[in-house]
């Protein structure tokens, strides 16, 4: 089951969870998009727990099922923003290097008509942190489902 307990190292976790916090705090990204991407970026990497969490969080600030449940097709629907459409483009770039042109020019040169720099620079963060916290989390075997989220 569990490897270890991310909570009993969470003072070594102070890193993360601040740039988590200084993206959400800069207020440059939209609260729905930063879930979708937290959301996608899990799905990709099948972290159970950030799943539970993020999809919690995003419901309880007012995201709908329907978009959740269609997040991992969110090509073949029109039920997201071209901006939200593009965030989710850089992240699933970002998470998977592996491809033949990671993080495309084609892919920046559209994301640069709809992120302004600092936006791009917070979104690019969003995604190394929630990489991040997948990977402690996939190798803690961090169970999922018991989380709530905050009151609102």
């Amino acid at each position: 089951m569990t490897r270890f307990s991310v909570q009993r190292h969470y003072a070594a976790m102070q890193p993360l969870i601040e740039l988590g916090q200084k993206v959400h705090a800069a207020g440059r990204l939209e609260p729905a998009l930063i879930e979708l991407v937290l959301m996608r970026v899990s799905q990709i990497n099948g972290c159970a727990f950030c799943l539970d969490m993020h999809s919690k969080d995003a419901r309880a600030a007012g995201e709908t099922e329907q978009r959740l449940y269609l997040l991992p097709a969110w090509r073949e629907t029109r039920l997201y923003s071209e901006r939200e459409r593009i965030a989710l483009a850089w992240a699933e770039e970002l998470t998977e290097l592996a491809g033949p042109e990671p993080v495309s020019d084609a892919l920046y040169e559209r994301a640069r008509q709809l992120f302004e720099e600092a936006e791009l620079v917070d979104l690019t963060l969003l995604v190394v942190a929630i990489n991040s916290w997948n990977r402690v989390n996939v190798a803690a075997r961090t169970i999922g489902g018991h989380y709530k989220p905050a009151s609102r």
